[in-house]
């Protein structure tokens, strides 16, 4: 399985930050905010990772990252400029991808719980896709999804006005090779952007999706905006200061997985 981070976009919501530098390299505590999605992938036992952003910025995230070899992975970069939608990853990508599964996180997510890892690896093996999803208070602002009676999920909406339900969809997506035909068959929203939403909806009508819902024991968050940015700096800083071990350490996770000696 191949992996990529979508770390583009303008960081329209945390301005003036992101007047000069990616969001994705903003310090969240005592690390830069990419380190938390790379570390997901890392934790799945993603080796080869490709890493999409801003041409202008591939620089500065090869400064922090380099090719990977540090931390026994392999890392690739290519730009997105134009923020086009969560899907143009998968065109962007699709020689990277090859004939490969493919998991993709957004750059500013964060997820913490005991049994994380399980989950991701159970993932992998999942055919179809894989959504990771979790109880928000302001579920207009996500992705959600609607359920039947009996709790199937029915359709997933694009930040509606009325949810049906507090279910968000996050930024986490293990999928088959099929989302690379799906990304270019879709088209593009009133919004001018390729909706993530419209390939989870194809998978789900296909019955090829699958939720993994991260209850009450699991911390997730989208961290482009400023209470979530300072919220989980806080959250990584109680956690690490009461409990004496790193968050989203690239080189413990390394060696955790016999990456690095």
């Amino acid at each position: 399985m191949k992996g990529i981070i979508l770390a583009g976009g303008h960081g329209t919501r945390l301005m003036p930050m992101t007047k000069i530098i990616s969001k994705h390299l903003l310090p969240i505590y005592n690390k830069p905010m990419i380190f938390y999605s790379l570390s997901v992938l890392m934790l799945a036992k993603i080796k080869d990772i490709l890493l999409i952003c801003k041409s202008k910025d591939i620089d500065n995230y090869k400064s922090v990252l380099g090719n990977g070899d540090s931390f026994g992975i392999s890392i690739s970069y290519k730009s997105q400029d134009v923020p086009s939608g969560i899907p143009e990853a998968f065109i962007i990508g699709e020689q990277f991808i090859g004939n490969n599964k493919v998991a993709l996180i957004l750059g500013d997510n964060f997820y913490y719980g005991q049994g994380f890892t399980d989950l991701l690896l159970k993932a992998k093996k999942n055919n179809g896709l894989t959504i990771f999803t979790y109880n928000v208070k302001k579920p207009e602002k996500f992705g959600v999804i609607e359920y039947n009676k009996k709790g199937d999920p029915l359709q997933i909406i694009e930040k509606p006005k009325k949810p049906k339900s507090s279910k968000a969809v996050t930024g986490l997506y293990f999928f088959d090779n099929e989302v690379i035909k799906h990304a270019k068959s879709i088209k593009k929203s009133k919004r001018r952007e390729l909706e993530i939403t419209a390939i989870n909806n194809i998978y789900l009508k296909k019955k090829k999706l699958n939720e993994v819902f991260l209850g009450r024991g699991y911390y997730w968050s989208d961290m482009g905006e400023f209470d979530s940015f300072l919220q989980t700096s806080n959250f990584v800083q109680t956690i690490e200061n009461l409990q004496g071990f790193n968050i989203a350490s690239l080189s413990d996770i390394a060696l955790l997985n016999n990456w690095k000696k």
